[in-house]
């Protein structure tokens, strides 16, 4: 027993001081990694919480204090609620705290950069708060957050694009004929999988002998909205490029599938039922994969003046700067550094991460439960069902928006 007790005093001293030395290391230049690496860690303990809290959830009093105690899966979705509201307000709060940072003179500079073991502490206690709240916060949290991931599904497609006319920019710029080549066949590979894609909804959700109307207009409208994108893109007026048209295709039959795979399970046109278990985890495993990368890459493109993060009044990073400044010159350098506008809205910056707590609470507790009155699970499927197509039909409007908008609007900069 001594000895048990004297190696988790090791274990413990070795954690704090592994934490200390985590935290020390993170520098001006890796505070954005390091919040995503913040964000990783609530979806792993929400993962954990998710498989082993149940059981002592269930002898909380004002927790399970219905007449008849819910299942196993009932206490598992609410544990990931807990986890990710704490993160929500975690980020949500950091987001106010940082609305109107012009420049790095303003003392919130440091507290976005800094602080690191305050706001892991902050972070922690938060978390640990949100399991001494009642049930009906947390029934409210889980009602806002399909629409906020919503948003957050959004926000992916404003990144995607930022990131696919890029790609399609840089190829082009080379100006040679492989790379053109290469353009086409990835859009080429692109649409001929979004229409194997559309072929499979079909399959799925449309058998035959059945009244599957609705699920049949989801997918012939993601299709109509594939042939727009591609026509317009190549209208002559337009002048746009095809492979941001085939990858914003494929994304929009993606989201058909998500919001058709949400439907109930026993609804007849759902041809996933049987095999729930496989689609659900499948669907977690890339859901999860998708919303920590697009968290990543908004967190790294946020230097860039090009992008949605940007300050307006943000110059591109490291304009202007002398590579090898004087050394009599060194203190008036640092002066300037400090009086320098940010590179991006730290606002905004957070406000992604609240978006992203709540779409990986979603995706985690399956969209599809609630908790009643009586303390039964409630199946809430057709919301979720509808916040996704409506996201896929509103990816497309934004798409087409940017395509057109330069023509109908040539005075202003898009």
């Amino acid at each position: 027993m001594w000895a048990a007790s004297c190696l988790a005093s090791c274990c413990a001293a070795c954690a704090c001081d592994a934490c200390r030395t985590v935290v020390s290391s993170i520098s001006r230049k890796s505070a954005r990694i390091a919040y995503c690496g913040l964000f990783a860690l609530s979806l792993i303990v929400s993962w954990i919480l998710r498989e082993v809290a149940a059981p002592l959830m269930e002898k909380l009093p004002w927790i399970n204090h219905f007449h008849k105690t819910p299942n196993r899966e009932w206490f598992e979705t609410d544990a990931v609620l807990r986890v990710s509201l704490g993160n929500f307000l975690f980020f949500t709060i950091l987001s106010f705290l940082m609305i109107g940072v012009k420049n790095q003179k303003d003392p919130r500079d440091g507290l976005h950069h800094g602080g690191w073991m305050m706001k892991v502490i902050c972070w922690f206690l938060l978390v640990i708060f949100m399991f001494f709240i009642p049930n009906e916060i947390v029934s409210f949290y889980e009602t806002i957050s399909k629409f906020g991931s919503g948003l957050f599904l959004l926000v992916q497609v404003v990144l995607l694009l930022d990131f696919v006319h890029g790609w399609n920019d840089k190829w082009v710029g080379y100006d040679e004929q492989f790379w053109y080549v290469a353009l086409l066949v990835v859009s080429l590979v692109c649409y001929v999988v979004t229409l194997a894609f559309s072929g499979l909804l079909f399959h799925l959700f449309s058998p035959s002998g059945q009244d599957c109307g609705l699920n049949t207009f989801f997918i012939v409208m993601t299709l109509i909205f594939v042939f727009l994108f591609a026509v317009v893109a190549l209208h002559p007026a337009v002048n746009g490029s095809i492979l941001p048209a085939s990858v914003i295709s494929l994304y929009c039959m993606y989201l058909c599938y998500s919001g058709l795979s949400s439907e109930p399970r026993d609804y007849q046109c759902n041809g996933l039922h049987k095999h729930s278990k496989a689609v659900s985890t499948g669907s977690l495993t890339l859901g999860l994969i998708t919303t920590v990368l697009s968290v990543v890459y908004s967190a790294v493109r946020a230097g860039s003046s090009t992008t949605l993060l940007s300050s307006p009044d943000s110059p591109r990073a490291g304009a202007g700067k002398p590579l090898l400044p004087l050394d009599s010159k060194i203190e008036e350098q640092e002066e300037k550094e400090k009086s320098k506008p940010v590179t991006y809205s730290y606002a905004f910056f957070h406000i992604i991460f609240s978006l992203a707590s709540m779409y990986s609470a979603m995706l985690l507790t399956g969209w599809s439960t609630s908790v009643g009155e009586s303390g039964k699970l409630v199946d809430v499927g057709w919301p979720s069902v509808w916040v996704r197509i409506g996201t896929g039909w509103a990816t497309a409007a934004l798409y087409l928006w940017s395509l057109i908008a330069p023509i109908m609007f040539p005075d202003r900069e898009f």
